[in-house]
């Protein structure tokens, strides 16, 4: 069985600072973000209309990069939350809003891009309430 975001940070000697769901959430839905655009990423190069996507592929795979970044700073503990947290956190609230923006443009016709705007959308607002918190 998998090693839950919860379970491993439970284990760090100086526990997290802060509201621990608040903080394993925006952990995991960064984590389930980053799967979804690089995985909707990959379907949009699959369709017939590519070309038309272009601007959904790019933003997908920033936005996966961008979650990328930010579970992986937010898992941090040590010395207390990082100075770069607020700041990465921002820029994946951006960045999910504009590919959950430009998934919703294509939903009706891609399945993949209706499921990737939710978990977009989940991720957005993971982000906002660890901003706030912190």
């Amino acid at each position: 069985m998998p090693l839950s975001v919860r379970e491993i940070l439970l284990t760090h000697p100086t526990g997290p600072a802060g509201d621990l769901d608040t903080l394993v959430r925006c952990i995991e839905e960064c984590l389930a973000c980053a799967q979804a655009c690089t995985a909707c990423a990959d379907a949009c190069l699959a369709e017939d209309d590519v070309i038309d996507l272009r601007h959904c592929i790019r933003l997908c795979l920033d936005c996966a990069d961008v979650c990328d970044a930010t579970w992986r700073v937010a898992t941090r503990l040590t010395d207390g939350r990082s100075p770069y947290l607020k700041k990465v956190l921002q820029a994946c609230l951006d960045a999910c809003g504009r590919s959950r923006e430009e998934c919703e443009r294509h939903a009706a016709h891609h399945e993949h891009c209706r499921v990737c705007e939710g978990v977009c959308k989940r991720c957005e607002d993971a982000c906002q309430a660890l901003i706030e918190e912190t």
